[in-house]
């Protein structure tokens, strides 16, 4: 397949350099369509910067929660009592206990990325090190939370 190179024109953009064939047919070429996410096999540290994002996401969306219990608490003592009683059950435990998890997870994978930002754990052996302690103590932390909600 042959490789596309520009070069300025006259009127100073740039344009394809080569035959029109060889444009057309690297234009034309086989690509891949609809990957198959789950025949990939991503490393650790790739997964632990993903779970990053997506923990970042879900303390987005549960803040939204957590204010609007915090208002409804503040809002009086029958709003109070709404929201204890609401506490109490087995969802809203769930629901608290995955919201703090995120924000743990989202804690120690920020904390591991000022790190690399310091200079620290940039070689890939240290950056799976790194990719490993983040998933151990973030277990650890979610567990100890799990243990206080309950």
């Amino acid at each position: 397949m042959p490789i596309l190179t520009y070069q300025p024109s006259a009127s100073g953009l740039f344009r394809p350099r080569g035959t029109k064939r060889e444009c057309e047919s690297a234009v034309n070429s086989k690509r891949p369509v609809n990957l198959d996410l789950g025949k990939f096999h991503f490393p650790l540290p790739a997964i632990t910067s993903i779970l990053h994002r997506v923990s970042g996401i879900i303390i987005f969306v549960g803040v939204a929660f957590m204010l609007y219990g915090l208002q409804l608490s503040l809002s009086g003592e029958e709003g109070f009592s709404r929201v204890s009683d609401l506490l109490d059950s087995f969802l809203a435990k769930l629901i608290t206990w995955g919201i703090l998890s995120a924000l743990l997870y989202h804690l120690v994978a920020g904390i591991k990325h000022l790190l690399m930002d310091m200079g620290i754990g940039e070689e890939l052996e240290s950056g799976r090190l790194a990719a490993k302690a983040t998933v151990v103590i973030s277990v650890i932390l979610i567990l100890l939370a799990g243990v206080w909600v309950w």
